[in-house]
């Protein structure tokens, strides 16, 4: 990481009315060298901040006294969420998505982090095998929940195996831990077939409800394999399998239950799909914390397109409370744009999963003559097959044929500041498309907004 550099300052902002820049790297606030974002923004919580500054090639940093009330926020975003260093990963987790990209993608998709800061910040998973003792007093110090672990399997050889690293047998003392301390905990079980499914799985889920009842959540998601994939172990799961994890999560949801008084397990939507199943709707689910999972994103799409709740409450981690903090990684701007283009036809450009989805709300509320295209994803082959791992190579080969007179909708969940996971940009593509929000509620309305300027036949 760079440092804690100013990415931008808000207008009428305390930090306008000083001498900041754009560029401007933070050296200490208050005396202080913060490390993070978190950091960063309780040190700048009172009403008096000092900043000591360095600007560009500048011999010499200087210091910066800003006067606000208590609370206010300084007007600052800066550029990173960690100042010192990511905490990487040390596992070789046999089902890693990460080992499985091609190369020659953008630098940071082959990133593996296991920071308890970015888990706390943006909801990513760690597996606490690098978690300190000085990280637990931090956690429960400054409150920072809730947090998102991967378990994979409660069997101490299994998990070592899996992670392929010896602390993975060990490191959920520290979930035992947090749970203790009343940290919040979302938990994640990556299900790969003849590894850590059937018994062990039921094991694992057991031990969930016997060892840590705390846990709010704990997703039952399933591996992800591609074709670049060189774990011979690692395969898609079958019909079958689905349908027993399926059946698994349910019994475990009763369960909890009647244990528990509430539900805490829960299959992803992806398990249901592969298994012929429709995924359970929006009333089974309490809460949309495990949305990036699979758990209740087909239920509160549809919910949402349909006319109910909005979906802005399917974002987890608390980088949008903490002041000046970046967005990123799942949470970068995607870049939706608005409907202006002129045709006779409409298409919704879509992954393979949603297809039949988009289908039976479009028949059902009144959009039967709108098409879906849905794209097969050779780029990575196997069993993906979600709209967001779509590259633009795949866009090309798919939109080649299109009628230059047909209006083309994507998803923006495709996109990372502009690009596609293959680096290729919208303007790569050989048919003009618009970028909707991945909300119910925005496709709907984008639908809507075409008809009434006439772009499309009703």
């Amino acid at each position: 990481m760079s440092g804690a550099q100013i990415s931008a300052i808000s207008n009428d902002s305390p930090a306008s009315r000083v001498d900041l820049s754009v560029g401007d790297e933070l050296i200490s606030i208050n005396g202080r060298e913060p490390t993070d974002i978190i950091e960063y923004q309780q040190l700048i919580d009172g009403d008096v901040v000092t900043l000591l500054v360095q600007r560009g090639d500048e011999a010499l940093s200087r210091k910066v006294t800003i006067k606000k009330e208590v609370g206010q926020p300084l007007g600052l975003s800066i550029d990173s969420a960690v100042f010192d260093r990511i905490r990487t990963c040390d596992n070789h987790c046999s089902f890693c998505f990460i080992y499985q990209l091609p190369k020659g993608m953008r630098r940071s998709l082959y990133v593996k982090d296991d920071d308890f800061r970015l888990s706390f910040l943006y909801g990513n998973y760690t597996t606490l095998t690098r978690f300190t003792e000085f990280d637990l007093e931090r956690v429960v110090g400054e409150g920072l929940s809730p947090l998102y672990v991967s378990i994979h399997s409660t069997n101490p050889e299994l998990r070592a195996e899996m992670l392929r690293n010896p602390r993975g047998a060990t490191s959920l003392r520290w979930l035992r831990e947090l749970l203790r301390a009343d940290i919040e905990v979302h938990a994640q079980v990556v299900v790969c077939p003849g590894v850590n499914d059937g018994a062990e799985l039921e094991r694992t889920l057991h031990d969930v409800i016997s060892l840590y009842p705390e846990l709010m959540t704990v997703a039952l998601v399933p591996v992800g394999v591609s074709d670049f994939s060189l774990e011979e172990t690692m395969r898609s799961h079958t019909v079958d399998e689905a349908r027993h994890v399926v059946a698994l999560a349910e019994k475990f949801q009763q369960l909890t239950l009647e244990v528990l008084g509430r539900v805490s397990v829960f299959a992803s939507d992806e398990f249901y799909l592969v298994a012929g199943m429709t995924p359970p709707p929006a009333t089974k689910f309490e809460s949309l914390d495990q949305a990036e999972n699979g758990i209740g994103l087909v239920a509160a799409f549809c919910e949402s397109f349909a006319g109910g709740a909005s979906m802005e409450k399917l974002g987890t981690g608390f980088f949008q409370s903490v002041d000046g903090a970046p967005e990123w990684g799942y949470r970068a701007p995607k870049g939706a744009s608005d409907a202006t283009e002129t045709g006779d036809d409409v298409l919704v450009v879509t992954g393979e999963y949603a297809t039949p989805i988009l289908r039976e709300l479009f028949d059902t509320y009144g959009f039967s003559d709108v098409g879906i295209l849905p794209v097969t994803n050779t780029y990575f082959g196997g069993n993906i097959k979600v709209a967001g791992l779509l590259t633009g190579q795949d866009l090309i080969r798919a939109l080649a044929d299109v009628d230059d007179s047909v209006v083309c909708l994507l998803p923006d969940v495709c996109l990372s500041e502009g690009r596609f996971l293959d680096g290729l940009t919208l303007e790569d593509l050989p048919h003009r498309v618009i970028t909707v929000r991945t909300t119910g509620q925005d496709l709907r309305s984008t639908l809507e907004t075409v008809r009434s300027k006439g772009l499309v036949s009703s």
